[in-house]
């Protein structure tokens, strides 16, 4: 009789055990570097490889420009930093004091004004406290050279938590400003359109609501997101692509993280749906990634500088330590062609990702945020450049 107790409690333990390393992802590992589907082409292709910009800043969660010799970084713990002519200047644009740094919240997203060079203004993305509460809001900045201060709080109040923030801000092509906002943990506010939670928002600069979005007097663009906090627009159609950080265990199994095109009003199902599951109504991945890379970030490659790259869909990987390149067809804006990780780039935890001025790809590590293993010098900014420079 023993030994029948025995044997059923290690069968069970055993099936116990398939279940966890099946659900936990433990059978499978992130995407190798060079891995995905076959990126060869007969567009002209050169060589290139990742060169350091700057160093020693505090995991960057954003890169942007306001001329070509001027960058702005967000760093999560609240500061904007200067780069000037390739150097780090040790005073801050800003040091947003009200920012909530803790897990993976603080200050996140940030945006240049399509008329910058006119209004000098900037959109920011962070988290802070009100009413005992963590919230996100979203503020425009005026740009003095030396300093910024806030001019006008456009979102406020965004629900929010230490995980799942979003945050990512970017302009369209159409001029508006886009937000993206976690589900702040609580999954069920991702369904519900009365909350501004698990949403990607479309604003006006002055944070009014565009008449063409989808629900009357709502900034609300999409909705069913779970952590998005990447998006980019195709630079010959313009079409709208989104990177989101799929389940992480206590909210459903791990991985299915997503690159999404994003439409009108759509219903993007989380958690209705997540993996490779589909229900009528919602909209489906264009890729899923099991196990997770959490995919931190997304950009086109608008440039010629490195020809194979042309119009390539880029995202850094957090978990999965790199650069995921994807390319669409060019006809079918649904349909992945190719998709790789880059081999030349193993520098850790990648984050935030930009076309620079010069044309060249440009990537931060996140090396400092608690879950990597940082160096003396991160974390760093690289730009992808061709062998021959």
């Amino acid at each position: 009789m023993k030994k029948l107790v025995l044997g059923a409690s290690l069968l069970v333990l055993a099936l116990a055990g398939f279940f966890a390393f099946q659900y936990l992802g433990f059978d499978k590992q992130p995407l190798p570097y060079g891995g995905g589907s076959d990126t060869s082409s007969s567009t002209e292709s050169v060589g290139y490889r990742a060169e350091e910009v700057v160093s020693g800043l505090e995991v960057p969660w954003s890169i942007v420009w306001t001329s070509p010799e001027r960058m702005l970084v967000a760093e999560r713990p609240g500061r904007i930093r200067i780069v000037e002519n390739g150097k780090l200047l040790e005073k801050p644009l800003i040091s947003f004091e009200d920012t909530i740094h803790k897990g993976e919240t603080g200050l996140m997203g940030v945006a240049t004004d399509p008329e910058y060079s006119q209004n000098k203004f900037i959109y920011a993305c962070y988290a802070t406290e009100e009413k005992n509460d963590l919230v996100g809001q979203v503020v425009r900045l005026t740009d003095n050279g030396s300093s910024a201060v806030i001019n006008k709080t456009l979102i406020k109040d965004i629900p929010s938590a230490q995980y799942h923030a979003g945050c990512r801000v970017a302009f369209g092509p159409d001029g508006k400003l886009y937000v993206t906002t976690g589900d702040a943990t609580d999954r069920n506010l991702a369904q519900n359109t009365s909350s501004l939670a698990g949403k990607i928002l479309r604003i006006n600069n002055d944070g009014s609501i565009p008449e063409d979005n989808p629900f009357p007097n709502s900034p609300i663009w999409s909705f069913g997101h779970r952590n998005p906090q990447g998006i980019a627009w195709h630079p010959a159609t313009q079409e709208l692509y989104e990177t989101e950080h799929g389940p992480s265990l206590f909210d459903g199994p791990a991985g299915g993280d997503e690159v999404n095109r994003i439409v009108h009003g759509g219903n993007y199902g989380w958690p209705l749906v997540s993996h490779e599951n589909r229900r009528t109504g919602t909209e489906a991945p264009l890729l899923v990634f099991t196990p997770a890379e959490a995919p931190a970030s997304a950009v086109f490659y608008a440039s010629n500088k490195i020809p194979q790259f042309k119009n390539n869909f880029f995202f850094g990987s957090l978990r999965g330590e790199g650069i995921i390149r994807v390319i669409f067809d060019a006809i079918n804006p649904d349909k992945v062609v190719t998709y790789e990780k880059l081999p030349e780039v193993k520098l850790g935890r990648i984050r935030a990702i930009a076309e620079g001025p010069d044309g060249y790809l440009y990537f931060s590590t996140s090396n400092r945020d608690g879950r990597g293993d940082p160096d003396e010098k991160d974390d760093r900014i690289f730009r992808i450049l061709p062998n021959s420079q």
